[in-house]
């Protein structure tokens, strides 16, 4: 993120880089002699006035008319027309008659400055700052002097207005669509123009007829501008369809974070940071109007923040402007529809039925959802009523009085009957209760949690919540709480979880209402906080709960094993494992004894218990059992087992719309897929795991989703794919404790480096990983990843001792059965090790066990070193044979590294592969030509030597002669060179 900025009082913008570079290209152009026209559409305070204000400051090059549409005006023909003539400067810089003097904006910036005084009382200001534009009375004409920075660039010659034309100008004469059009062209040409019309839809339709049909053929006259902004809903509107667009949509995270903490000068505490960030929603004006409305106290976390933090005020502020105009019966309706949303905050709109139902019960009309329709604020889609904006919804709702509140909630409740709609109607009940009623607070809470009534986590977790609140003050209130905050959680609400955690904690006495509450917090630290942390809330949890819910209590224990799994701390994952429930369920009992006994390293003893965890997910339909199950076939090294269990525990956790295991079933089923050399599907599960954990506020998991991604690109050979997702997990990984997302990042970018022929920094890279000491690889990952150490190490012709101890680590490893691959790899690590004759006997027996275990990237590498191996005895025939295969292995698997790899070995072989190169390359030999794509590369002699197995002084005497060929003197010149035919070759 890139804020851009001027010199002088112009307003930062946040997170608008693209808006801007548009509207400076419209500038370029007019500059230039030609025209062009630009529309900005976006919601209410995402910024357009400020993106209008900013061009108008920031255009030098000629005259600008700037005027903003008044809605009370719409209904006169041709007003909009004379208020953008009216808009033109008079001779002496006066106001046009009949206009007030009016006062400058007041910035965040010039607050901080010591700037001009604020907006008297009745004017509503959202700053450029906040990316929102300024507000004002429509009857707020303000003088050129306040409108404009120099007057000498609205004035032609003479001080006449910029037109050559009066300023009380009555609208042009003739046909209205093309008055508009008449009036540019009879413009003074000598310099360029730029028309701008903010809010343009809220024109009258001759006024926005002329515009329309202007802006369509704004190409007719030369250096004339038209930028315009209207709501976001009327970018297609006929008078406005077809023109180039820019919409505005919510700031970025970055964007909005930076513009708070200008806001708050940088003293906001970093939780009421996030809680501003998340309520605002990237809405800039709601996000200054929040930030202000909290004292200096607040915003350092010294004092508790308002409740809710965006109350009716506020939002309508930002967007209480599209519900002013509406009429009474409408805005009663669209209460009865942001009432209904509230049963179900994250759905996809309220029940057009229902919402009807009550409407009539009320003596509305329902054809009084035209009028919100037709201003943009609401619509009717199919058998569902939504907002188009969420902060309408929320202005609705939290905008009426309580009393209105309830009235709404009480007719929805009353229209809803029978036995399927039991949550929805209670929890509508209780929303319009008007104080504590025990017996409907049992009754929602009962109904909340039972099982044969269908509704997702987020709809449980409303009720529980509106439960709690009818609730008595006694222990019930707590734990239904803590119950609300669990389902919050498992739909994806990590911060509500939070806020209901806190509420819940005044009661929490009884220790089975605080271990369920440490269970909770535990869950959300395991999937977004320090897994240290997470592990020791989860046993304290479990030790909470072992008396009165032992199922319970042995989740959280296996949960703290995951947590130590996570941060790579064997021994506490044995401790998570070691106290054995007096009355354990199977399923529980052989999974918890199958992992002790992996973890111990008695696979045999695994085998049987992990084998029946496995065989009962075949007819379970619980995610978290199956994604147990999933881990279990991984331990057995059944990797197929793996892949289709973690699919089955992903399409249960959709189906339960389970917001937080959807993630992490596509991490298991991503990690599963890479296991078996699916790197695509990986990748495809990946990609939309980090979508989800973003979105559910899972940074551990999306910390894993990165490293998956950087393993994938470590094959595809995007470098810049793998460092950003290399970067993103360390990122999180290192203050989280996440040591196998750390490993297997690292791995990724030592297994690119072994693809790319640099063996010496994959085995620098991959050493402390594998061998024995306190910077060790995590444990589950460390074998793993010792065939590409053996490979790097040998291949850059150091570490052969710690090569051979990680061999032999790695035979151990492979005789317990733990992965299919391994067998393979063994033989291969041994090839590498092992005197010449004796090679190609283990390289024969690993190509023999790569045909059992499938899988052919494995395959492919092991055929590519054998090639290598027989090109160097000097048996170029037998080595094409194997790097042929190996080249469509590699581009079967999608591995465009290796296989590039694997081009340049048959061509020192003499060999013909794909895309042979053309132009001047051609001229070199095999080997010269290897020679010069490392060089390209940036590589040294010593480290081309080692790549090629040659020694540096046939390095230097191959470069020299391919200076010589190409008729070049240096490094730089070869790079771009080289450069230049493969981009040429690609193409």
């Amino acid at each position: 993120m890139t804020t851009k900025t001027t010199t002088g009082t112009t307003p930062r913008l946040y997170g608008r880089d693209a808006e801007l570079d548009a509207v400076a290209a419209l500038s370029e152009r007019l500059s230039s002699g030609r025209s062009g026209v630009l529309l900005i559409a976006g919601e209410p305070g995402l910024g357009r006035s400020a993106l209008m204000e900013r061009a108008v400051r920031d255009f030098t090059a000629g005259r600008v008319l700037h005027t903003r549409a008044a809605p009370a005006e719409r209904h006169l023909a041709h007003s909009g027309l004379h208020a953008l003539l009216s808009s033109a400067p008079s001779p002496a810089g006066a106001p046009p008659p009949g206009t007030a003097p009016s006062r400058p904006v007041r910035t965040p910036g010039d607050r901080a400055a010591g700037g001009p005084a604020p907006h008297p009382p009745g004017h509503e200001t959202f700053t450029g700052l906040a990316g929102a534009g300024a507000r004002r009375p429509a009857t707020d004409r303000r003088p050129a002097t306040d409108r404009h920075t120099a007057t000498d660039r609205h004035t032609g010659p003479g001080g006449l207005p910029p037109l050559g034309l009066p300023p009380a100008l009555p609208p042009p004469s003739g046909t209205p669509p093309t008055g508009l059009l008449d009036l540019l062209e009879r413009a003074d040409r000598n310099r360029p123009l730029l028309v701008c019309v903010d809010d343009a839809h809220l024109w009258d339709p001759l006024s926005r007829a002329a515009l329309g049909f202007a802006a369509r053929r704004a190409d007719s006259v030369p250096a004339v501008g038209l930028l315009l902004s209207v709501a976001g809903h009327r970018a297609g509107a006929p008078d406005f369809a077809g023109l180039p667009l820019v919409r505005l949509g919510p700031l970025g995270d970055r964007a909005a974070g930076a513009l708070l903490d200008d806001l708050a000068s940088g003293t906001a505490d970093p939780l009421v940071r996030d809680a501003l960030l998340r309520e605002a929603g990237g809405n800039p004006a709601l996000l200054t109007a929040l930030a202000r409305r909290l004292s200096p106290a607040q915003l350092a976390g010294h004092a508790p923040l308002p409740r809710p933090l965006a109350d009716g005020p506020a939002l309508n502020g930002v967007v209480g402007g599209r519900l002013a105009e509406l009429p009474p019966a409408t805005r009663d309706l669209l209460l009865l529809v942001a009432a209904a949303h509230e049963h179900r905050p994250d759905g996809c709109g309220a029940d057009a039925a229902l919402v009807l139902r009550a409407a009539r019960a009320a003596g509305i009309d329902p054809a009084a959802l035209d009028a919100a329709e037709r201003a943009g604020v609401a619509r009717s889609a199919g058998d569902r009523v939504r907002f188009d904006d969420p902060l309408v919804r929320r202005a609705v709702h939290r905008g009426a009085p309580l009393a209105r509140r309830r009235a709404a909630h009480a007719r929805l409740a009353a229209a809803l009957d029978g036995d399927r709609d039991r949550l929805a109607r209670l929890t509508h009940r209780a929303l319009a209760a008007e104080g504590p009623d025990a017996r409907l607070a049992a009754e929602l809470a009962s109904a909340a949690v039972a099982p044969d009534v269908r509704a997702e986590p987020l709809q449980r977790s409303v009720a529980l919540a509106r439960a709690a609140d009818v609730t008595p003050a006694d222990g019930s209130r707590a734990a239904r709480l803590t119950a609300a905050a669990e389902y919050a959680r498992l739909g994806g609400r990590p911060h509500r979880a939070a806020e209901l955690l806190a509420a819940a904690r005044e009661g929490a006495g009884h220790d089975a209402v605080r271990g369920g509450a440490e269970l909770v917090r535990g869950a959300l630290a395991l999937r977004d906080g320090p897994v240290a942390d997470a592990y020791e809330a989860l046993l304290m949890a479990a030790a909470l709960l072992d008396p009165h819910d032992p199922e319970a209590a042995q989740g959280a224990r296996f949960a703290a094993m995951e947590a130590a799994w996570a941060a790579g701390d064997s021994a506490s994952c044995l401790a998570a494992l070691d106290p054995r429930p007096a009355r354990p369920r199977p399923e529980d009992d052989d999974f918890r004894t199958g992992m002790l006994a992996a973890l111990t390293g008695r696979f045999g003893d695994a085998r049987g218990p992990l084998r029946r965890v496995l065989d009962r997910a075949a007819c379970d339909d619980d995610p978290l059992r199956l994604l147990r199950a999933g881990a279990a076939a991984l331990v057995l090294g059944d990797v197929a087992a793996a892949c289709r269990v973690n699919a089955r525990a992903l399409a249960a956790a959709r189906a339960r719309a389970a917001a937080t295991l959807v993630p992490l079933a596509l991490e298991h089923l991503a990690y599963a897929e890479l296991r078996t050399g699916r790197h695509a599907r990986a990748r495809a599960h990946a990609e939309e795991g980090l979508r989800t954990a973003h979105r559910s506020g899972q940074r551990n998991v999306v910390a894993h989703h990165h490293a998956v991604l950087a393993l994938v690109a470590s094959i595809e050979g995007d470098r810049t794919l793998l460092a950003g997702h290399a970067d993103a997990a360390l990122e999180v990984a290192g203050p989280h404790g996440l040591a196998q997302a750390a490993s297997l990042a690292e791995w990724a970018r030592a297994r690119a480096d072994l693809g790319r022929g640099m063996a010496l920094d994959a085995a620098a890279r991959l050493g402390p990983l594998v061998r024995p000491g306190h910077r060790r690889g995590h444990f589950a990952v460390r074998m793993l990843m010792a065939p590409c150490f053996v490979e790097a190490a040998v291949l850059a012709g150091e570490c052969a001792a710690d090569a051979r101890t990680a061999a032999e680590e790695f035979a151990v490893w492979a005789a317990l059965g733990g992965d299919p691959q391994a067998p393979a790899q063994l033989a291969r690590c041994r090839a590498l090790l092992a005197p010449g004759p004796e090679a190609e006997a283990l390289y024969a027996h690993a190509l023999a066990r790569h045909e059992r275990a499938g899988g052919d990237f494995e395959r492919a590498r092991t055929l590519l070193l054998y090639g290598k191996w027989l090109r160097r005895r000097r048996r170029p025939r037998e080595a094409r044979g194997r790097l042929k295969d190996a080249l469509y292995a590699f581009e079967r698997s999608g591995a465009t590294v290796w296989a590039e790899q694997t081009r340049a070995e048959l061509r020192a072989t003499g060999g013909a592969a794909a895309r042979e190169t053309a132009g001047p390359l051609a001229r070199l030999t095999p080997q010269q030509l290897r020679i010069a794509r490392c060089v390209a590369e940036g590589a040294t002699n010593r480290e081309v030597a080692l790549r090629l197995s040659i020694s540096p002084r046939t390095v230097d005497h191959h470069l020299r002669n391919v200076f010589a060929l190409l008729g070049i003197r240096s490094r730089v010149e070869l790079s771009r060179l080289v450069a230049r035919e493969e981009t040429v070759g690609a193409g």
